[in-house]
């Protein structure tokens, strides 16, 4: 088996915010992440495909394809938009990074596998210190 992997980055702002907490309750938990008017991040996002060599091509998959999906169907739609308001597929979700891992998992994974080889592993760096890894 053999792991390949695709850095992207993206900018993008969020709110961590539960509307069924007080003002005060979020303030608690989330901190400056609750304000009323959001807050951003550099994000970087490595996606993580393993597989087979394929003979004829030396390739578990060819990275051009892989830029091409990731870029298409996540980093399209997140880069300089509000994961709150903005993202389609993430409306009415939680806006951590956690979740966005998640969600940038289901829109891969079918995609990747089309490829002939399978998502192992999403990484999503929120900052230089913060980054969240997700296994499917």
């Amino acid at each position: 088996m053999i792991y390949i992997e695709r850095k992207e980055r993206f900018s993008a702002a969020h709110q961590l915010y539960n509307p069924n907490w007080t003002v005060e309750q979020n303030d608690a938990v989330f901190g400056k992440c609750a304000n009323k008017n959001f807050h951003g991040h550099n994000f970087t996002l490595i996606v993580t495909v393993k597989g087979e060599i394929n003979p004829d091509t030396g390739f578990v998959m060819n990275l051009v394809d892989l830029k091409k999906i990731i870029q298409e169907q996540v980093i399209e739609k997140v880069d300089h938009a509000n994961l709150n308001h903005d993202v389609d597929f993430m409306l009415g979700k939680f806006a951590s990074t956690e979740v966005l891992a998640e969600e940038f998992w289901k829109i891969l994974e079918p995609a990747i596998a089309e490829h002939g080889c399978q998502l192992h592993r999403i990484r999503l760096e929120e900052t230089i210190n913060n980054a969240v890894e997700y296994f499917g």
